[in-house]
Order: C-alpha cells, then sequence, then structure tokens
C-alpha cells in the first residue's frame, strides 16, 4: 500500500514586539542640563512607542552623575532589569553617555550580549550584537575615557586657580550658608542652631547631647541626614564659620573613581580670612576649638587606641556589634560601646566597663598576674552579651564566660575622690550661707 503524505500547515508565529528600553544621563544638576535630560527622556519615549515593532520599555536617566563611575542609580536599576528579563534592546545617545569607564562599558556590554540584549549608541551608529560591534566600542570607550580625563583635568585646573585666587568653593553647601543671586549669604535658621551649638558646647555641654537634642527636636539637617556627635565635631571645628576659608582641604586623587583623599601637603593649601560672612565671632569659634581639643584629650581620641591600650579591637559588644572604646573621666577610666559614645543610649544602651573590673576579670580568665599585649594573643575577642557579663572567646575555640557585680560608690571613691567632695560641699554651703 502506497503511503500518502499529508503536509500539516501551522499559522505563522505573531513576532513578539521588542522591549526597547532608553538610557539617558548629564553630568551635572544644573538647569540647563536638566532640561537636555528632559529633552532626550520625551524623544526615547516617543521614538519608541511610535516603532511598529517596539513596546516602551521605560526611559532610565540619571541625573548629576558622573560616567566614570558604576554606581548611578538608574544605570544600576538598568541592569536590574536586563538580568530579570523585562528588557530586549537599549537605545542610547552616545558611548560617552552610557559610560566613559572603558573596563565598566566594555564589562557590561559582553554581560547584555550574553542575555542577548542589545546596546545602540545613536550618535556612533553602533550596535553592540553586530559583528564588530566590540571591536569598535574598545576603540570608541577609549576615547570617551580619554575624554573624561582631559575634562577632569581641565575642571582641577580651574578649581586649583580659584583656590590661588582665595575663592572658596562649594559654600552654599554649607549648613548656615546659601546662595541668593549668585551671592553666598547667611541662612537665619540655620544660623540660629549653628550658634546654638558653639554656645551649648562651650558651655560644657557634650556633641552627643547635643546631636541628641537637635535631633529630638526634629531640627531639620542638611540633605534629611541625622544629627550625630560627629557632625557637631565636625562643625565646631571648621573654620568657615568665622568667615574664615582653609581652601584645598581635599582633592580628587583619580578622575575614574573620583576619590577624595585628605591633602597632605601633596598640593599647596590657602587660607583666606574674612572670605564670606561669618555666624561665629572669632573668640568663641577659638574658645570651642580649645574645648573640642581638650575634650580630644582627655577621651584619648587624638591617637590611635589600637597603638596605645591591650584592650584596643578586642571588646566587641553584643548590642550593636561595635568595639569598645577605652574613655578617660574626671574621677575613673571606662571602657564604653562606641555606638553609645558616637550616638547614645538610644541606638545602644550597652553599659560601660570600669578599667579596673576589665583588667582583673581578664587576669583571673587567663590566670594572669600581670595583662600585656602578649598575654592577651590567646583571645580571639571579648564580648559583652549582656550587662555585667564578659564571654572570653580564645583562639582554640574554647569560651569561658565571667560575671561582674558593680562595686558601690562608697567603694569606688578614692581618698582623692572624697576630698574634691567635702570641697564641693563646703563650697556650695559657703555660697549658701552668703545668699
Amino acid at each position: 500500500m502506497e503511503k500518502v503524505i499529508h503536509p500539516l500547515a501551522h499559522p505563522a508565529p505573531r513576532p513578539r514586539l521588542l522591549r526597547v528600553a532608553a538610557y539617558a544621563r548629564v553630568s551635572s544638576g544644573k538647569d540647563a542640563m536638566l532640561h537636555s535630560l528632559s529633552r532626550q527622556i520625551s524623544y526615547y519615549s516617543q521614538m519608541i512607542q511610535k516603532h511598529p515593532g517596539w513596546t516602551y520599555a521605560g526611559c532610565y536617566a540619571d541625573a548629576d552623575c558622573t560616567g566614570t563611575r558604576g554606581e548611578r542609580p538608574e544605570f544600576q536599576r538598568l541592569l536590574a532589569d536586563c538580568r530579570a528579563g523585562k528588557i530586549d534592546r537599549i537605545l542610547t545617545k552616545s558611548v560617552s553617555r552610557f559610560a566613559r569607564n572603558t573596563v565598566t562599558l566594555l564589562e557590561t556590554a559582553r554581560e547584555l550580549k550574553e542575555l542577548g540584549i542589545a546596546v545602540f549608541f545613536e550618535k556612533e551608529r553602533l550596535d553592540t550584537l553586530s559583528g564588530d560591534g566590540e571591536l569598535m566600542l574598545s576603540f570608541l570607550a577609549s576615547f570617551a575615557q580619554e575624554e573624561s580625563r582631559s575634562v577632569s583635568e581641565n575642571c582641577k585646573w580651574r578649581v586649583r586657580k580659584n583656590f590661588s585666587e582665595g575663592r572658596p568653593m562649594n559654600l552654599m553647601l554649607l549648613y548656615g550658608y546659601r546662595s541668593e543671586k549668585g551671592r553666598i549669604v547667611v541662612d537665619p535658621e540655620e544660623a540660629a542652631v549653628v550658634r546654638r551649638v558653639f554656645h551649648d558646647y562651650t558651655h560644657g555641654l557634650g556633641s552627643n547631647l547635643i546631636a541628641e537634642a537637635l535631633q529630638r527636636e526634629q531640627i531639620p539637617c542638611r540633605l534629611g541626614g541625622r544629627w550625630s556627635s560627629s557632625l557637631i565635631r565636625t562643625m565646631l571645628a571648621n573654620e568657615k564659620y568665622m568667615g574664615d576659608a582653609l581652601l584645598q582641604k581635599t582633592f580628587c586623587s583619580d578622575h575614574l573613581t573620583k576619590k577624595k583623599v585628605v591633602n597632605r601637603g601633596q598640593l599647596p593649601q590657602y587660607y583666606v580670612q574674612d572670605s564670606h560672612p561669618a555666624i561665629i565671632d572669632r573668640e568663641t569659634w577659638a574658645l570651642a576649638r580649645q574645648t573640642l581639643e581638650a575634650n580630644r584629650a582627655q577621651t584619648n581620641v587624638q591617637k590611635l587606641t589600637t597603638a596605645r591600650y591591650p584592650f584596643s579591637g578586642r571588646i566587641v559588644c553584643g548590642c550593636c556589634g561595635q568595639h569598645y572604646r577605652r574613655r578617660t573621666n574626671v574621677s575613673r577610666i571606662t571602657w564604653q560601646c562606641r555606638t553609645y559614645l558616637q550616638r547614645g543610649k538610644a541606638f545602644c544602651p550597652a553599659k560601660q566597663i570600669p578599667e579596673e573590673t576589665l583588667y582583673r576579670i581578664t587576669e583571673e580568665a587567663l590566670g594572669v598576674k600581670v595583662i600585656t599585649e602578649e598575654a592577651l594573643t590567646v583571645l580571639k575577642e571579648i564580648r559583652v552579651p549582656k550587662d555585667n557579663h564578659l564571654v572570653f572567646v580564645f583562639q582554640d575555640g574554647r569560651e569561658e564566660e565571667r560575671v561582674w557585680k558593680d562595686r558601690s560608690r562608697a567603694e569606688s571613691w578614692t581618698e582623692e575622690m572624697r576630698e574634691q567632695a567635702r570641697l564641693h560641699n563646703l563650697k556650695r554651703k559657703k555660697g549658701g550661707s552668703q545668699g
């Protein structure tokens, strides 16, 4: 019997619409740049939606971001959506808009190519999925990176020239100041906060308590940040609040990473007196700086503690995971969690450890008479799981817990402390009788 073959007809598959997205970037937040960015977004949105074979997958736009760094938020969101399979094709204006860093550009293009996603650069008429796409891209990327270096050098020259002529930059970004018609003026509301900080600090209030008070009163910080003791100390040490300016404190070491480093003599610095309106008078600023230096010396933060004390870097807080720091008070020496010292009890309620107690318990746990750096090498760390508890973690994996009791106030007082208290009471009584 002869075979009969019947061909089967299948309907042609409907072509799938390509999901096309666009990426745009400007390196400045100025109005002209933002207007350019808005035009780019509008242009790509209309172009993609009018194309018959495409469907609009969004427009990703970074403002005030440099192309030499990869942490641009919208750029990273674009890559995440590509990895999630939401995009088939990317349109962008040029190679330099996509990335100026050659390594970043080529790595990104290769990853997208493996995902089957094409990037089309309009200015260069280049498609990364074409045969010679990667070769051409490597040449263009090198030119874009060199162009970035040239622009960076020109900007550095302009900034350093301004410094040499005694012109501060970015003063409007400093808390207490703003720009008004191109002039730097004092912001009245923020200036009142600055004066309060200097007044409170020079009258005995610590930086932690000042920061807590400002945060508690919901006084806004610049750019929506939080008030902290380190921010308060930075404010107190800033000469710009008395109208002077030390120029070129930091500089950009690499045009690709944009990393800023502290200027320790690599470049010239310039000190300009009365360069702008002052918020704090010179006498108050000098007193605040003197108090700040005295407090630093008293709390032993002027040098690296790891080079000074055997327990530095060994005690770990069980509440927040930070290390304990040595602190010298008027009456005694204690070890306290770094978070507590910097941000206050609301962020870490860990209790302080008197240094004499720490030494005594450690000597018992290790079976030694004197604590030295060599004696502590057998320990991996000392954990503080809760108040009055220490867990000694040895290098061999052993753990040993010790509990200590607080000494009463009477027991902890020395003869010198008692004498100081007696003199203080006499002075107070004398003052009361005179009143």
